[in-house]
Protein backbone atom coordinates (compact mmCIF):
# COMPACT_ATOMS: atom_id res chain seq x y z
CA UNK A 1 0.00 0.00 0.00
CA UNK A 2 1.05 3.85 -0.83
CA UNK A 3 2.63 5.72 2.13
CA UNK A 4 1.22 9.32 3.04
CA UNK A 5 3.67 10.88 1.23
CA UNK A 6 3.78 8.46 -1.85
CA UNK A 7 -0.11 9.38 -1.91
CA UNK A 8 0.85 13.06 -1.47
CA UNK A 9 3.52 12.38 -4.00
CA UNK A 10 0.95 10.80 -6.62
CA UNK A 11 -2.04 13.21 -6.39
CA UNK A 12 0.58 15.70 -7.15
CA UNK A 13 1.64 13.95 -10.25
CA UNK A 14 -1.31 12.72 -11.55
CA UNK A 15 -2.74 16.80 -11.90
CA UNK A 16 -5.45 15.58 -14.44
CA UNK A 17 -4.79 11.48 -14.01
CA UNK A 18 -4.97 9.30 -11.08
CA UNK A 19 -1.66 7.67 -11.31
CA UNK A 20 -1.09 4.92 -8.33
CA UNK A 21 2.67 4.37 -7.70
CA UNK A 22 4.77 1.15 -7.04
CA UNK A 23 6.64 0.52 -3.97
CA UNK A 24 10.09 1.69 -5.80
CA UNK A 25 10.71 3.37 -8.98
CA UNK A 26 10.30 0.62 -11.93
CA UNK A 27 13.34 0.09 -14.36
CA UNK A 28 13.66 1.26 -18.03
CA UNK A 29 11.88 -1.65 -19.67
CA UNK A 30 14.58 -3.31 -21.95
CA UNK A 31 12.95 -6.40 -23.56
CA UNK A 32 10.96 -5.28 -26.97
CA UNK A 33 7.63 -7.70 -26.26
CA UNK A 34 4.37 -5.90 -25.26
CA UNK A 35 1.78 -7.32 -23.36
CA UNK A 36 -1.97 -6.10 -23.64
CA UNK A 37 -4.53 -8.28 -21.91
CA UNK A 38 -7.89 -6.93 -22.22
CA UNK A 39 -10.63 -8.00 -19.57
CA UNK A 40 -14.26 -8.32 -20.87
CA UNK A 41 -16.13 -7.84 -17.82
CA UNK A 42 -19.47 -8.88 -17.75
CA UNK A 43 -19.45 -12.07 -19.63
CA UNK A 44 -19.48 -11.58 -23.16
CA UNK A 45 -21.25 -13.78 -25.20
CA UNK A 46 -19.07 -15.51 -27.34
CA UNK A 47 -21.73 -16.78 -29.74
CA UNK A 48 -22.35 -13.47 -30.66
CA UNK A 49 -18.58 -12.60 -31.07
CA UNK A 50 -17.84 -15.73 -33.26
CA UNK A 51 -20.96 -17.23 -34.90
CA UNK A 52 -21.49 -20.56 -35.63
CA UNK A 53 -23.36 -19.46 -38.65
CA UNK A 54 -23.33 -23.21 -40.40
CA UNK A 55 -24.29 -25.22 -37.20
CA UNK A 56 -28.18 -25.96 -38.19
CA UNK A 57 -29.18 -25.00 -34.89
CA UNK A 58 -27.75 -21.28 -34.92
CA UNK A 59 -30.34 -19.65 -36.95
CA UNK A 60 -33.98 -21.37 -34.60
CA UNK A 61 -31.76 -20.58 -31.66
CA UNK A 62 -30.90 -16.79 -31.92
CA UNK A 63 -33.48 -16.00 -33.81
CA UNK A 64 -33.39 -12.13 -35.44
CA UNK A 65 -29.70 -12.05 -34.24
CA UNK A 66 -29.06 -14.81 -36.84
CA UNK A 67 -29.30 -12.03 -39.28
CA UNK A 68 -26.63 -9.72 -38.10
CA UNK A 69 -24.42 -11.94 -40.17
CA UNK A 70 -25.89 -12.11 -42.97
CA UNK A 71 -23.50 -11.49 -45.82
CA UNK A 72 -20.40 -11.96 -43.82
CA UNK A 73 -17.89 -14.38 -44.98
CA UNK A 74 -17.14 -17.69 -43.51
CA UNK A 75 -14.26 -18.66 -41.60
CA UNK A 76 -13.41 -22.23 -41.48
CA UNK A 77 -16.72 -22.63 -43.04
CA UNK A 78 -18.81 -22.88 -39.80
CA UNK A 79 -18.02 -18.98 -38.11
CA UNK A 80 -18.91 -15.57 -38.94
CA UNK A 81 -17.12 -12.69 -37.19
CA UNK A 82 -19.46 -10.00 -35.87
CA UNK A 83 -19.50 -7.24 -38.59
CA UNK A 84 -19.12 -4.57 -35.37
CA UNK A 85 -15.45 -6.24 -35.12
CA UNK A 86 -14.50 -4.76 -38.60
CA UNK A 87 -10.79 -3.91 -37.90
CA UNK A 88 -9.63 -7.02 -35.96
CA UNK A 89 -11.52 -8.99 -39.16
CA UNK A 90 -8.97 -7.10 -40.88
CA UNK A 91 -6.28 -8.35 -38.67
CA UNK A 92 -7.52 -11.75 -39.04
CA UNK A 93 -7.07 -11.65 -42.82
CA UNK A 94 -3.41 -10.28 -42.27
CA UNK A 95 -3.13 -13.16 -40.12
CA UNK A 96 -2.35 -10.65 -36.93
CA UNK A 97 -5.73 -12.11 -35.30
CA UNK A 98 -6.57 -15.58 -34.13
CA UNK A 99 -9.84 -16.78 -32.43
CA UNK A 100 -10.42 -19.25 -29.85
CA UNK A 101 -13.80 -20.25 -29.74
CA UNK A 102 -15.34 -22.63 -26.93
CA UNK A 103 -13.27 -21.79 -24.24
CA UNK A 104 -13.76 -21.29 -20.93
CA UNK A 105 -11.88 -21.66 -17.07
CA UNK A 106 -12.37 -24.10 -14.81
CA UNK A 107 -14.85 -22.34 -13.23
CA UNK A 108 -17.94 -23.59 -13.38
CA UNK A 109 -20.51 -21.82 -11.82
CA UNK A 110 -22.04 -18.62 -12.97
CA UNK A 111 -21.54 -15.76 -10.27
CA UNK A 112 -19.18 -12.57 -12.13
CA UNK A 113 -17.47 -12.32 -8.80
CA UNK A 114 -16.47 -15.96 -8.79
CA UNK A 115 -15.80 -15.87 -12.48
CA UNK A 116 -13.35 -12.87 -13.01
CA UNK A 117 -11.55 -13.86 -9.71
CA UNK A 118 -10.63 -17.44 -11.25
CA UNK A 119 -10.01 -15.86 -14.24
CA UNK A 120 -7.51 -12.97 -13.12
CA UNK A 121 -6.36 -14.56 -10.15
CA UNK A 122 -5.47 -17.76 -12.01
CA UNK A 123 -6.48 -20.13 -8.95
CA UNK A 124 -8.34 -23.32 -9.44
CA UNK A 125 -11.39 -22.29 -7.74
CA UNK A 126 -12.62 -19.04 -6.68
CA UNK A 127 -10.40 -17.30 -3.79
CA UNK A 128 -8.48 -19.80 -3.96
CA UNK A 129 -5.07 -17.26 -4.46
CA UNK A 130 -4.98 -13.72 -3.93
CA UNK A 131 -2.34 -12.33 -6.36
CA UNK A 132 -2.95 -12.10 -10.23
CA UNK A 133 -1.52 -13.98 -12.60
CA UNK A 134 -0.11 -11.48 -14.75
CA UNK A 135 1.89 -10.50 -11.64
CA UNK A 136 3.20 -13.98 -11.43
CA UNK A 137 4.15 -13.53 -14.70
CA UNK A 138 6.13 -10.59 -14.52
CA UNK A 139 8.16 -12.56 -11.48
CA UNK A 140 8.98 -14.89 -14.74
CA UNK A 141 9.96 -12.47 -16.78
CA UNK A 142 14.57 -11.02 -16.54
CA UNK A 143 14.62 -9.29 -13.45
CA UNK A 144 14.35 -5.32 -14.15
CA UNK A 145 13.81 -6.00 -17.55
CA UNK A 146 9.85 -5.31 -17.63
CA UNK A 147 7.50 -2.19 -16.75
CA UNK A 148 3.95 -3.05 -15.69
CA UNK A 149 0.97 -1.05 -15.87
CA UNK A 150 -3.07 -1.10 -15.49
CA UNK A 151 -5.12 1.35 -17.31
CA UNK A 152 -7.60 1.89 -14.51
CA UNK A 153 -7.97 3.90 -11.22
CA UNK A 154 -6.65 1.08 -9.37
CA UNK A 155 -4.63 -2.26 -9.94
CA UNK A 156 -6.77 -5.09 -10.77
CA UNK A 157 -6.42 -8.17 -9.03
CA UNK A 158 -4.87 -9.81 -12.33
CA UNK A 159 -2.19 -7.30 -11.79
CA UNK A 160 -1.50 -7.53 -7.97
CA UNK A 161 0.95 -9.57 -6.12
CA UNK A 162 4.81 -8.95 -4.76
CA UNK A 163 6.17 -7.56 -8.28
CA UNK A 164 6.00 -3.41 -8.83
CA UNK A 165 2.90 -3.03 -11.17
CA UNK A 166 1.64 1.27 -11.44
CA UNK A 167 -2.09 2.30 -12.66
CA UNK A 168 -3.16 4.79 -14.83
CA UNK A 169 -6.29 6.38 -15.37
CA UNK A 170 -7.58 10.27 -16.57
CA UNK A 171 -9.73 11.92 -14.23
CA UNK A 172 -11.54 15.14 -13.86
CA UNK A 173 -9.05 16.73 -11.40
CA UNK A 174 -7.63 19.98 -12.39
CA UNK A 175 -3.99 19.86 -14.20
CA UNK A 176 -1.06 20.98 -12.18
CA UNK A 177 1.17 23.84 -13.75
CA UNK A 178 4.72 23.30 -14.89
CA UNK A 179 5.73 25.74 -11.81
CA UNK A 180 4.19 23.59 -9.22
CA UNK A 181 5.66 20.41 -10.60
CA UNK A 182 9.34 21.75 -11.09
CA UNK A 183 8.67 22.69 -7.29
CA UNK A 184 7.62 19.22 -6.27
CA UNK A 185 10.61 17.99 -8.11
CA UNK A 186 13.32 20.09 -6.53
CA UNK A 187 11.86 18.87 -2.64
CA UNK A 188 11.69 15.37 -3.55
CA UNK A 189 14.88 15.10 -5.58
CA UNK A 190 17.42 14.78 -2.70
CA UNK A 191 15.11 11.53 -1.13
CA UNK A 192 16.05 8.66 -2.43
CA UNK A 193 13.26 6.30 -2.90
CA UNK A 194 10.78 9.44 -3.86
CA UNK A 195 13.20 11.14 -5.92
CA UNK A 196 13.04 7.68 -8.56
CA UNK A 197 9.62 8.12 -7.96
CA UNK A 198 8.65 11.27 -8.78
CA UNK A 199 11.40 11.04 -12.42
CA UNK A 200 9.30 7.59 -13.35
CA UNK A 201 5.95 8.91 -12.88
CA UNK A 202 6.82 11.90 -14.72
CA UNK A 203 7.80 9.94 -17.17
CA UNK A 204 4.16 8.14 -17.47
CA UNK A 205 2.31 11.22 -17.65
CA UNK A 206 4.74 12.68 -20.25
CA UNK A 207 4.03 9.35 -22.24
CA UNK A 208 0.09 9.73 -21.83
CA UNK A 209 0.27 13.06 -23.26
CA UNK A 210 -3.27 14.47 -22.72
CA UNK A 211 -3.49 14.33 -18.94
CA UNK A 212 -6.79 16.13 -19.40
CA UNK A 213 -8.85 13.36 -21.09
CA UNK A 214 -11.36 13.22 -18.91
CA UNK A 215 -12.84 9.56 -18.56
CA UNK A 216 -12.01 6.12 -20.40
CA UNK A 217 -15.36 6.20 -22.40
CA UNK A 218 -14.01 7.36 -25.48
CA UNK A 219 -12.21 4.07 -27.14
CA UNK A 220 -9.86 5.99 -29.75
CA UNK A 221 -8.24 7.92 -27.37
CA UNK A 222 -7.68 5.03 -24.79
CA UNK A 223 -6.36 3.02 -27.29
CA UNK A 224 -4.07 5.92 -27.81
CA UNK A 225 -3.11 6.64 -24.29
CA UNK A 226 -2.43 2.69 -23.76
CA UNK A 227 0.14 2.81 -26.75
CA UNK A 228 1.73 5.79 -25.77
CA UNK A 229 2.36 4.41 -22.88
CA UNK A 230 3.42 1.19 -24.13
CA UNK A 231 5.80 2.88 -26.90
CA UNK A 232 9.38 3.51 -27.06
CA UNK A 233 12.33 2.36 -24.70
CA UNK A 234 10.28 3.69 -21.39
CA UNK A 235 7.01 1.78 -22.26
CA UNK A 236 5.43 -0.31 -20.45
CA UNK A 237 6.29 -3.98 -21.11
CA UNK A 238 2.88 -5.07 -19.53
CA UNK A 239 -0.83 -3.74 -19.42
CA UNK A 240 -4.35 -4.76 -18.64
CA UNK A 241 -7.40 -3.00 -20.12
CA UNK A 242 -10.73 -3.58 -18.31
CA UNK A 243 -13.71 -3.34 -20.81
CA UNK A 244 -16.76 -2.91 -19.01
CA UNK A 245 -20.43 -3.38 -20.00
CA UNK A 246 -20.73 -6.66 -21.72
CA UNK A 247 -23.77 -8.57 -19.33
CA UNK A 248 -26.20 -8.63 -22.14
CA UNK A 249 -29.34 -9.73 -20.15
CA UNK A 250 -31.88 -7.70 -22.15
CA UNK A 251 -31.60 -5.67 -25.64
CA UNK A 252 -28.54 -7.87 -26.55
CA UNK A 253 -28.34 -7.18 -30.27
CA UNK A 254 -27.83 -3.58 -29.79
CA UNK A 255 -26.09 -3.66 -26.66
CA UNK A 256 -23.51 -5.96 -28.03
CA UNK A 257 -23.28 -4.22 -31.25
CA UNK A 258 -22.04 -0.96 -29.41
CA UNK A 259 -19.40 -3.08 -27.36
CA UNK A 260 -18.11 -4.88 -29.59
CA UNK A 261 -17.87 -1.75 -32.27
CA UNK A 262 -16.09 0.10 -29.26
CA UNK A 263 -13.67 -2.72 -28.45
CA UNK A 264 -13.10 -2.65 -32.15
CA UNK A 265 -12.32 0.91 -32.26
CA UNK A 266 -9.87 0.83 -29.15
CA UNK A 267 -7.80 -1.93 -30.63
CA UNK A 268 -7.55 -0.42 -34.04
CA UNK A 269 -6.32 3.19 -32.38
CA UNK A 270 -3.85 0.79 -30.32
CA UNK A 271 -2.27 -0.87 -33.02
CA UNK A 272 -2.22 1.99 -35.67
CA UNK A 273 0.06 3.74 -31.98
CA UNK A 274 2.22 0.94 -31.29
CA UNK A 275 3.66 1.31 -35.43
CA UNK A 276 6.86 -0.60 -35.67
CA UNK A 277 6.38 -1.86 -32.74
CA UNK A 278 3.20 -3.61 -33.10
CA UNK A 279 5.35 -7.05 -34.93
CA UNK A 280 6.39 -7.15 -31.17
CA UNK A 281 3.09 -7.01 -29.83
CA UNK A 282 0.44 -9.97 -28.33
CA UNK A 283 -2.99 -8.61 -27.65
CA UNK A 284 -5.50 -11.16 -25.54
CA UNK A 285 -8.73 -10.42 -24.79
CA UNK A 286 -10.79 -12.81 -22.55
CA UNK A 287 -13.90 -12.73 -20.15
CA UNK A 288 -14.86 -14.48 -17.25
CA UNK A 289 -17.92 -16.95 -18.92
CA UNK A 290 -20.15 -17.38 -22.08
CA UNK A 291 -23.77 -16.64 -21.98
CA UNK A 292 -26.47 -19.24 -22.74
CA UNK A 293 -27.15 -20.43 -26.03
CA UNK A 294 -30.74 -19.58 -26.39
CA UNK A 295 -31.97 -16.30 -25.79
CA UNK A 296 -34.58 -15.00 -23.22
CA UNK A 297 -37.74 -13.58 -23.27
CA UNK A 298 -36.30 -9.72 -23.03
CA UNK A 299 -33.98 -10.33 -26.46
CA UNK A 300 -30.66 -11.45 -24.10
CA UNK A 301 -29.15 -14.03 -22.88
CA UNK A 302 -28.51 -15.32 -19.36
CA UNK A 303 -24.97 -16.47 -17.56
CA UNK A 304 -23.41 -19.28 -19.16
CA UNK A 305 -19.98 -20.95 -19.63
CA UNK A 306 -18.41 -21.55 -22.83
CA UNK A 307 -17.44 -18.68 -24.95
CA UNK A 308 -14.55 -17.14 -27.21
CA UNK A 309 -11.37 -15.58 -26.99
CA UNK A 310 -8.93 -13.50 -29.40
CA UNK A 311 -5.70 -12.95 -30.03
CA UNK A 312 -4.27 -10.24 -31.70
CA UNK A 313 -0.70 -8.89 -32.37
CA UNK A 314 2.45 -9.12 -34.80
CA UNK A 315 3.74 -12.18 -33.08
CA UNK A 316 0.01 -14.18 -33.52
CA UNK A 317 0.10 -17.40 -35.78
CA UNK A 318 -3.27 -15.67 -37.15
CA UNK A 319 -5.72 -16.03 -39.67
CA UNK A 320 -7.16 -19.44 -38.28
CA UNK A 321 -10.13 -20.60 -35.42
CA UNK A 322 -8.93 -22.86 -33.02
CA UNK A 323 -12.21 -24.83 -32.22
CA UNK A 324 -13.08 -28.48 -31.38
CA UNK A 325 -16.87 -27.55 -31.93
CA UNK A 326 -19.08 -29.23 -29.38
CA UNK A 327 -22.40 -28.02 -31.53
CA UNK A 328 -25.89 -26.87 -30.30
CA UNK A 329 -27.99 -29.25 -30.30
CA UNK A 330 -29.54 -29.44 -26.64
CA UNK A 331 -27.76 -33.23 -25.77
CA UNK A 332 -24.37 -31.05 -27.05
CA UNK A 333 -24.99 -28.36 -24.48
CA UNK A 334 -23.40 -27.43 -21.39
CA UNK A 335 -26.15 -28.90 -18.44
CA UNK A 336 -28.89 -28.58 -21.52
CA UNK A 337 -28.13 -24.52 -21.39
CA UNK A 338 -24.75 -23.53 -22.62
CA UNK A 339 -22.33 -23.80 -25.04
CA UNK A 340 -20.17 -26.86 -24.03
CA UNK A 341 -15.96 -25.80 -23.37
CA UNK A 342 -13.61 -27.96 -25.11
CA UNK A 343 -10.87 -25.65 -24.93
CA UNK A 344 -8.92 -24.60 -21.17
CA UNK A 345 -8.56 -20.63 -20.54
CA UNK A 346 -6.15 -21.17 -18.65
CA UNK A 347 -3.95 -23.03 -21.35
CA UNK A 348 -4.47 -20.25 -23.80
CA UNK A 349 -2.95 -17.59 -22.08
CA UNK A 350 -0.52 -19.77 -20.58
CA UNK A 351 0.28 -21.18 -24.10
CA UNK A 352 0.58 -17.59 -25.61
CA UNK A 353 2.62 -15.86 -23.16
CA UNK A 354 4.71 -18.28 -22.85
CA UNK A 355 5.58 -18.74 -26.32
CA UNK A 356 5.26 -14.62 -26.52
CA UNK A 357 7.93 -14.48 -24.22
CA UNK A 358 9.95 -17.37 -25.05
CA UNK A 359 9.40 -19.11 -21.58
CA UNK A 360 9.11 -22.75 -20.85
CA UNK A 361 5.57 -23.71 -21.46
CA UNK A 362 5.15 -26.17 -18.41
CA UNK A 363 6.70 -23.48 -15.80
CA UNK A 364 4.64 -20.91 -17.63
CA UNK A 365 1.83 -23.30 -16.84
CA UNK A 366 2.66 -24.57 -13.20
CA UNK A 367 3.42 -20.78 -11.93
CA UNK A 368 0.46 -18.87 -13.46
CA UNK A 369 -2.67 -21.45 -13.34
CA UNK A 370 -1.44 -23.71 -10.58
CA UNK A 371 -3.28 -26.92 -9.76
CA UNK A 372 -4.35 -27.49 -14.04
CA UNK A 373 -3.63 -30.37 -15.38
CA UNK A 374 -4.37 -29.42 -18.58
CA UNK A 375 -0.79 -28.44 -20.45
CA UNK A 376 0.10 -25.05 -22.25
CA UNK A 377 -1.67 -24.48 -26.03
CA UNK A 378 0.92 -24.56 -28.44
CA UNK A 379 0.67 -22.87 -32.36
CA UNK A 380 -0.64 -19.65 -30.77
CA UNK A 381 2.35 -17.39 -31.13
CA UNK A 382 5.00 -17.42 -34.86
CA UNK A 383 8.14 -19.36 -33.60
Amino acid sequence: MLNRRNFVLSSILAGGATLALPHKALAQAATSKRLLFVLQRGAADGLATLAPVADPQFDALRGAFAEDYDGVGLIDGLFALHPSYEKIGALFQQKQALFIQAVASSYRERSHFEGQNVIESGGAKAYSVRDGWLNRLLGLLPANDVRALALSPSIPLAMQGPQSVSSYAPTSLPGADEDLMARVGRIYESDPELGALFAEAQKTRAMAGDTQMRNLRDAEKVGGLAASLMSGADGASVMMIESNGWDSHAGQRGQFSRQARQLDALLAAYQQGMTNEWKDTLVIVATEFGRTVKLNGTNGSDHGTGSAALLLGGTVAGGKVIADWPGLRQSDLFEGRDLNPTASLESVLAGAVSGHFGLDPELAMRTLFPERTSPAAEGLIRL
